[in-house]
């Protein structure tokens, strides 16, 4: 499939376990052998820098969105095709979304969190019909998926909401159903 653009949310920090280093180089990895272009944070550090160097190894194209106060913080990747530098938050997100076919997330952090149920939010809202991904890397996110669980068993969620989050451990394979999964051109997100 090629021209597809997906975009991975992941930490600025490398975390504690190997293998989530190890888990967003071969997503990186995998984006680039399947001729996809990478669009993410713009960051050179963390599992940032894993998954956009591991990308442009391969030979992907590779765009990175940051906000102007993170340049210095997150280190911007200056060696992406394109490096985009926006004022806002709000910016960094719309211009990541408008440019992707799918979105994946890596363990990371608040920012992590907050990019993945935005997007998993406007999807359940019908802002756009793309499909959203987590990486249940080293059991990462089980905590999380255990309570959204609770959350749909307490009446505040529906099957049909968590159903719209493909979750899988391993990246080739969580990849493929994303892209299965994908629709064409999306919505418009200009619209939110």
């Amino acid at each position: 499939m090629s021209g597809f653009s997906i975009c991975v949310y992941c930490g600025s920090r490398p975390g504690q376990q190997p293998a989530y280093a190890e888990a967003a180089r071969a997503i990186g990895a995998e984006i680039g052998r399947r001729g996809w272009q990478l669009v993410y944070g713009g960051g050179r550090a963390g599992l940032m820098g894993a998954v956009a160097d591991a990308a442009l190894a391969a030979g992907a194209r590779v765009i990175g969105v940051i906000p102007e106060s993170l340049m210095g913080r997150e280190l911007g990747h200056r060696g992406l095709a394109e490096l985009h530098v926006v004022q806002t938050m709000h910016q960094r997100k719309t211009m990541m979304a408008e440019r992707s076919n799918a979105f994946v997330a890596l363990p990371g952090g608040i920012g992590t969190f907050e990019e993945l149920f935005e997007a998993w939010t406007w999807r359940q809202l019908g802002y756009h019909d793309k499909p959203i991904g987590l990486l249940n890397v080293a059991g990462y996110y089980d905590a999380l998926l255990g309570f959204l669980a609770h959350s749909r068993e307490q009446g505040f969620m529906t099957a049909a909401q968590t159903d719209l989050l493909r979750v899988d451990a391993d990246p080739s394979a969580l990849l493929t159903g994303l892209s299965e999964w994908a629709p064409g051109a999306g919505a418009d997100y200009r619209r939110i």
